[in-house]
Order: structure tokens, then C-alpha cells, then sequence
């Protein structure tokens, strides 16, 4: 039962749409989709491989309804293939085209479902920025970011505050994905509902003016400004849009993608401004739950900043690193030259995106590398996920073969076809992980937390 006085303001809103509205809400199920990770495997190659019926969502390339119960048990999702996703909240970054090579930062990006669509736009050539204030949730993010195999992502733990006063002027993208108060996720989720009341519509409105004027300082002279929220309150979209623009004349609302307007509903007037560049994603207009967006661009007037208001924190590995370093590299890449890409943070070597590395907060930088002990490389298991195809030795299975399973569950397996060494384990020319093989053997390097359990 939906809360009575949120009841009351739908219908405020809706007028004569609010009885397919409500009966969407309450007696309809919530409709599943997933987004294909091109950054692992083009979309043509998994539809050709995976055996989960789907069916195209309008407004993406790269985004589908399917009516599975549960896929993150799924080989495909262990290989980072896909993503599990609302089709409200893919809308969101499908709103504009985003360049290759931008440089992009998600303010509030956990779980990581828009920072993987970001950085699968923008490709390896780009900068992701991914922060995420809460800690528990901001090791969530980390763990997406690995398994989707994104290489050029920083993961920060900090607050909005901090992130103006180090990047001001420096993206071309900026999105904040908003916290709210969650009306549009009444349907998945029986928190938002329970804790909804017109009190956290407030405190949420409150936090969301703070996070947009400190994101603000953050976006280039000609960049883009994204907005979004999964909620149907005034106060948290509409009114946020206008006072901003109110303070800042130097942005302007853009429209947003064709296809996508046609899904989604105009946004609501509001003391006299014209927001209908902004759009409202109700779940009886189109499969999913609720989401609100904007789309705002800077002025082009000014210079965009080419470094961060920081010194870069990372440090060159040890010099005795170095033959541990190469020796792995030229192995198992066929490229020793590779080890001089690595970088070390706070003892952690790493290879790093393109961005100097901030004094404090940083969860995740660029691709973790390995470790050395006793004079020899021991790669990470992100190392596999992200740099897969680098590899010199492949041990690819498709979705029938009997080992995949095996290697999921972290058994030894065979591997007659492979050389002796490190190798990475494919689905289908999709990273999964790592393996050591000898003698015909490959010792399953996949982390013990990942396996499957049970039969």
C-alpha cells in the first residue's frame, strides 16, 4: 500500500494519468533488465552466446528487458558481461551522446551501474571519476568496477565539497545521480517505502541543493551538468533544476535524446520556468521504475582546466620491483616494456588511469597489477578481468563446456591446449579470471569470494 499522503501528491501530478499510474505501482511486478558491458564483449557477441531470452530496449544499444528471476549467479555476470539494471536508471545516461576520451565524473556513483555506462562510452582513452561517500557502499562500487573489467576508473570516498575544490573546471561531464527519497523505488524496495514521508522529501531536497552547487564548480566551460534522481517529488527534481539555474545563468537546459523522450514524460512547470527539456520516467509510460533527469550545459566561455588542483600522490615502484616486474610482464604479456607503466600507491602497485592520484580518499585507482614476494610477480585477479586480452595465453570455454562451471567453483581444470604459465580464463573471448598453467593443469586463480557454491 502505497503511503497515503504520497498517494495524494500523485495524484496532484498525474491528474487523469494516476489510475494506470497506481495500478502499475500495485499490481504490476517490477519489469527486469540488463545492460551488455561492451567494454568486455560487444553485444552481437552475447547474443550469440548467452542463452537468456531478451528483448532490445528502445531508447539504449546496449540495453534489454528479460524475464530472469536472478542473473548474478550467471557465468556472463561473473565475467562482467553484464550488468544488472533498471531501464529508468539506464535512461539516464543515454540522455545525451558522450565522446570518446571524455573525462567524466559520477558524484554518487554507487552501486556503479552509470559509471560503467560512462566508462563504456567514453572507452579506455577516457577518465572516469567514480565517488561514493558512504565507505560499505563505496566497496560495492569497487567490486563492480572490477568485475566490468574498466580500466581507467578513480574510485574516491569523499564528500561533493571536496571534489570541487580539487577538480574545478576539469570535466565534460559531471552526473549526479542524486540520493532521494526513493519514490520511484516503492516497488523493489520495501525500505524506501517504510522510511518514505514528506519530512525525508525535505532533508533529501536540502542535500541535493548542496551536492548540485559543489558539482557545479566542478564542470568545464562547455561541459554538461546530468541530473537525475529515481523519485516523483517537485521539491527533489523540478524545483532543484530551477533554483539552480536561478544561481547560475552561465547553464542552460539542453533536450535530451530523441528515442528517450518518447518513453518518458515531460517535466512539470514550476513558478513559471519551462522544465520540459526534463523528463519523467513513469513506470505506466514505459517498462520500469521511476526516474527523473535533466540535462544542463556550461557556457562555453572560459578554459577548461587540464590538471587537478593536486600533486599526483603515486610513486614509482622499488628499482628491485623492476626484473620481478618485467620477467611477469614479458611472460605473460610478451611485453616487459608494459612494467613501466606501473605505478605504486600507498604499496599497492597499480596500473593507473589518467589522472594524478589525490592526496586522501582514493578506494580503487586504474587497475590493480600484483604483488612481489621473494622476487616474483603474483598478478591480481583485476589484472585478468581488465587486461585479459593482453595475454598471451588463452583458455577459452563457451557456455557448454563442463570446465566452466569447474573453473567458477575454483577447481583445478585441464588445460592440454594451453603453454605452461599464466593464462587468463575466457567465456567466449570474455575475461572471467586467471589460471597458472602446468603440466596440462591450470590452477584456478579465480578469488575464493567470487566462486559459485553448492552443486
Amino acid at each position: 500500500m502505497l503511503p497515503p499522503a504520497f498517494a495524494e501528491r500523485m495524484k496532484t501530478l498525474l491528474l487523469d494519468d494516476y489510475p494506470a499510474f497506481l495500478r502499475e505501482m500495485t499490481e504490476m511486478p517490477a519489469r527486469h533488465a540488463l545492460r551488455v558491458n561492451t567494454i568486455k564483449i560487444p553485444v552481437s557477441d552475447f547474443l550469440t552466446q548467452s542463452n537468456i531470452p531478451t528483448s532490445p530496449i528502445p531508447y539504449t544499444q546496449d540495453g534489454f528487458y528479460h524475464d530472469e528471476e536472478k542473473v548474478g549467479g550467471l557465468p556472463f555476470h561473473h565475467a562482467g558481461a553484464i550488468y544488472s539494471q533498471d531501464p529508468g536508471a539506464m535512461a539516464t545516461v543515454n540522455a545525451l551522446p558522450i565522446g570518446r576520451g571524455w573525462r567524466v565524473l559520477d558524484v554518487c556513483a554507487a552501486p556503479g551501474g552509470k559509471s560503467a555506462q560512462l566508462a563504456a562510452a567514453i572507452g579506455e582513452e577516457g577518465l572516469l571519476v567514480s565517488n561514493e561517500f558512504v565507505p560499505s557502499r563505496c566497496k560495492l562500487l569497487v567490486g563492480n568496477i572490477e568485475r566490468l573489467g574498466i580500466k581507467n576508473a578513480l574510485a574516491l570516498n569523499t564528500d561533493s565539497k571536496t571534489l570541487g575544490e580539487w577538480y574545478p573546471d576539469y570535466f565534460d561531464l559531471v552526473l549526479v545521480d542524486a540520493p532521494c527519497s526513493g519514490e520511484g523505488m516503492f516497488r523493489k524496495s520495501e525500505e524506501a517505502l517504510s522510511d518514505w514521508s514528506e519530512e525525508t522529501v525535505r532533508r533529501c531536497a536540502e542535500r541535493q541543493t548542496e551536492i548540485l552547487e559543489n558539482a557545479y564548480q566542478t564542470v568545464a566551460p562547455g561541459g554538461y551538468l546530468l541530473y537525475s534522481t529515481c523519485t516523483f517529488s517537485i521539491e527533489e527534481n523540478e524545483a532543484q533544476i530551477a533554483a539552480f539555474l536561478e544561481k547560475h545563468p552561465d547553464f542552460y537546459l539542453c533536450p535530451v535524446n530523441e528515442e528517450l523522450c518518447k518513453h518518458t514524460a515531460p517535466g512539470i512547470p514550476y513558478k513559471g520556468l519551462d522544465l520540459s527539456f526534463t523528463r519523467r520516467f513513469y513506470p505506466h509510460i514505459s517498462p520500469g521504475e521511476g526516474q527523473y533527469l535533466a540535462l544542463l550545459q556550461r557556457k562555453n566561455e572560459g578554459e577548461r582546466r587540464e590538471l587537478p588542483a593536486y600533486r599526483d600522490t603515486s610513486e614509482a615502484p622499488h628499482k628491485a620491483m623492476l626484473p620481478a616486474l618485467r620477467s611477469f610482464f614479458t611472460s605473460a604479456w610478451g611485453d616487459g616494456e608494459a612494467a613501466n607503466r606501473v605505478r605504486s600507491l600507498r604499496g599497492n602497485l597499480i596500473l593507473p588511469p589518467r589522472v594524478p592520484l589525490p592526496p586522501h580518499s582514493v578506494f580503487a585507482a586504474g587497475v590493480m597489477a600484483g604483488e612481489i614476494r621473494k622476487d616474483i610477480c603474483f598478478p591480481h585477479h583485476q589484472l585478468f578481468s581488465a587486461y585479459g586480452h593482453c595475454f598471451t595465453r588463452q583458455l577459452t570455454l563457451l557456455p557448454d563446456d563442463k570446465r566452466l562451471t569447474e573453473y567458477l567453483r575454483g577447481e583445478v581444470i585441464p588445460a592440454a591446449e594451453i603453454e605452461s604459465g599464466y593464462c587468463v580464463v575466457t567465456l567466449a573471448g570474455c575475461p572471467l579470471g586467471g589460471a597458472k598453467v602446468s603440466g596440462g593443469m591450470a590452477k584456478n586463480l579465480y578469488p575464493k569470494g567470487l566462486r559459485l557454491r553448492g552443486a
